[in-house]
């Protein structure tokens, strides 16, 4: 078989592959003249495939558009980058828009192709990120509430509290001061809550045992005992890990009791970490609702603790979940970590 026939049908089956993506597909040649379309970019267009070949790539875009695409050309030339990637606003034939993610890239030692792009809507992915950053503002606007116009009427009581407890002596003090105490610790974790999904901080490598030793200092463990079984280093927030353990080790404390065992190390697979107990566990039938705000069986528990470690997991593109320690008690395991490199 001559090289032409072989040519033409690799063409032909990689026409088919292209015509089937939800991608709109272009190529270009040398002077930037529409050599070839799919039907998904003709559709993104609002054009019909005729119109669009012969045509200048840039006599459908935008100024904007073109001007960052040409920036891209350039860092491609410079050999900055292999494939340019840019955001921009994809204009139709009658003259509307919708954002659209483009990577392009040259193709090499071809007559007729200067390069091949691939365009992809990403209308949704940008209403959820402006729905995702009101949410934040909302967040923030409660972070703010929680902070101060809830802590400053507390402050205020307890000083309150303490005169009183000067000019008499009534058991009901302590009861209140109690209540405050649980106040404060809801405050607290409210906060924590609040501000878990905000974003990280520049990732850096850790390791697990000691984030995790650390983690274990700053938590009232009483005559518990923390164990490590394998280390393993990945990129993380350092300071959001450390929250994460911290509400994990008082989690065992709360329900393990003040003597309880806990273990922190490796999955066998390197990819994420654990943490489990010696204590008496979760039931499997509750093992998804520990996550959810305001669940707890503990007593003088909040409920926060757990939807705290898992905003702070997937803030980290994360996934965590409870299930049986090896001794019966509660285990929770992080996967999706990046240990390479």
């Amino acid at each position: 078989m001559s090289d032409r026939p072989r040519r033409d049908r690799d063409l032909r089956r990689y026409e088919t592959v292209l015509e089937s993506l939800e991608d709109g597909v272009y190529a270009v040649d040398p002077d930037g003249t529409i050599v070839y379309v799919n039907d998904r970019y003709a559709e993104m267009k609002r054009a019909d495939r005729d119109e669009l070949l012969g045509t200048h790539i840039y006599e459908w875009a935008t100024e904007e558009a073109a001007a960052k695409a040409r920036r891209a050309r350039e860092e491609l030339a410079a050999g900055d980058r292999e494939v340019g990637v840019i955001e921009y606003d994809f204009q139709t034939a009658d003259g509307d828009t919708f954002p659209v993610e483009m990577r392009f890239a040259r193709v090499p030692d071809d007559d007729g192709i200067d390069r091949v792009g691939v365009i992809r809507d990403v209308t949704d992915r940008k209403r959820w990120e402006e729905s995702l950053r009101r949410k934040n503002e909302r967040l923030d606007e409660f972070a703010s509430i929680v902070s101060h116009d809830l802590r400053n009427p507390l402050n205020v009581a307890s000083g309150r509290l303490e005169l009183l407890r000067e000019e008499c002596d009534s058991p009901q003090i302590d009861e209140i001061e109690s209540a405050h105490e649980r106040m404060r610790s809801l405050i607290d974790d409210l906060l924590s809550l609040a501000r878990a999904g905000d974003e990280l901080n520049e990732a850096e490598r850790v390791d697990l045992s000691t984030v995790a030793d650390r983690a274990w200092r700053n938590v009232a463990t009483e005559e518990a005992t923390l164990r490590t079984d394998g280390d393993v280093t990945f990129a993380a927030d350092e300071s959001r890990l450390e929250g994460l353990l911290e509400n994990l080790i008082r989690n065992a404390i709360e329900h393990g009791g003040d003597e309880v065992t806990v273990i922190v190390g490796a999955l066998e697979d390197g990819k994420g970490f654990y943490l489990e107990d010696d204590g008496p566990g979760i039931p499997e039938e509750h093992r998804e609702a520990v996550f959810e705000s305001g669940y707890t069986t503990a007593e003088d528990g909040t409920g926060f603790g757990l939807s705290i470690v898992e905003r702070i997991a997937e803030a980290h593109g994360w996934e965590v979940r409870a299930t049986e320690s090896t001794d019966g008690g509660a285990r929770f395991e992080v996967t999706g970590v990046d240990a390479s490199g």
